[in-house]
């Protein structure tokens, strides 16, 4: 039928504060891609987790009133800013808010990261890491939640062996796989290569890309447009029969571990990615051989265990 679009738009959202500050904003960039969901990560800058309570409850109710799903909260557990050696006690802090915020979303996921090291012989790390997703995926697992490991900062951030380790040994239903397309040009390694190798643990998908310059500076574009073959790993997500979210997570006007906000038209540039993606993914619809299922819902093949410590989302 003409105007329809082929990709269902239940499985497409984006981190909000990549379009706005204030909720307002990110609610306006949704409304205008059509999309039906958001993935949460700060609210006029503040993270989720340091909101007060009747500032969390205006965002759970305007998200109600807007028709809109809260798909999944990106927290700063284990992420570039809090390294092995920082007090795990924030982390377990953060998350029992946000399990609380869960709730009140009725949201299942929670992005989180494997902690950068800090000085630490290569064994220690290892070892810490793996002991503090593993007492984080257990306080999860009670509360209903679903962790979701990004292929950015920490040990296991950039490297498939560590990843399929970590997913190994955590061994809990609620440690799952975060995979962001772009994270590997800045950081130097191949998304693809990891995403073959980790493909049955991955529950939720961050697309973004970019283009390292011979100098090696980073400059961000369009999904498509860059070097971090976005096309090709959207593929062999939807052939592989992958029923999760794909969050746009762009980088264009906003980044946040540069501290980077620019004075463009963040909600536009966020509007033309979002509909970039949906062009590519349009393109790829073919592919999709198993129904789409809720985005709410880890993929069937994504029951078991499985790369950028320096990489940042």
């Amino acid at each position: 039928m003409p105007g329809e679009r082929p990709f269902p738009q239940h499985r497409l959202t984006g981190i909000g504060d990549e379009a706005a500050r204030g909720l307002e904003g990110q609610l306006d960039a949704v409304r205008r891609l059509g999309w039906t969901a958001l993935e949460l990560r700060t609210i006029d800058g503040v993270p989720l987790a340091d909101l007060d309570a009747g500032t969390f409850r205006t965002v759970a109710a305007r998200l109600r009133d807007a028709g809109l799903d809260a798909l999944c909260l990106a927290s700063r557990i284990g992420n570039w800013a809090r390294p092995i050696t920082h007090p795990f006690a924030d982390d377990l802090a953060e998350l029992d808010t946000l399990a609380d915020q869960c709730a009140a979303l009725n949201c299942q996921y929670v992005r989180i990261m494997s902690y950068p090291d800090d000085g630490l012989p290569e064994t220690e790390w290892a070892a810490r890491a793996v002991d503090r997703v593993a007492r984080l995926a257990a306080r999860a697992e009670a509360a209903g939640l679903t962790l979701l490991h990004e292929n950015c900062a920490g040990w296991a951030g950039d490297r498939a062996d560590r990843m399929l380790r970590l997913v190994r040994e955590v061994d809990s239903p609620a440690l799952r796989l975060l995979f962001d397309t772009g994270n590997g040009v800045p950081h130097g390694y191949d998304a693809l290569g990891i995403l073959e190798q980790v493909l049955p643990h991955v529950a939720h998908v961050h697309v973004k890309d970019a283009v390292r310059a011979p100098d090696g500076t980073v400059a961000y574009t369009l999904p498509g447009d860059g070097q971090a073959r976005v096309t090709d790993c959207l593929r062999l997500l939807l052939e592989s029969g992958y029923t999760g979210a794909f969050s746009l997570e762009p980088h264009l006007a906003v980044r946040p571990h540069e501290g980077l906000r620019t004075q463009d038209d963040a909600v536009g540039l966020f509007v033309r990615a979002g509909r970039r993606l949906e062009e590519v993914l349009a393109g790829l619809a073919p592919h999709a051989t198993t129904p789409a299922a809720s985005a709410a819902t880890p993929t069937a093949s994504a029951t078991k265990p499985a790369a950028s410590e320096g990489a940042r989302a």
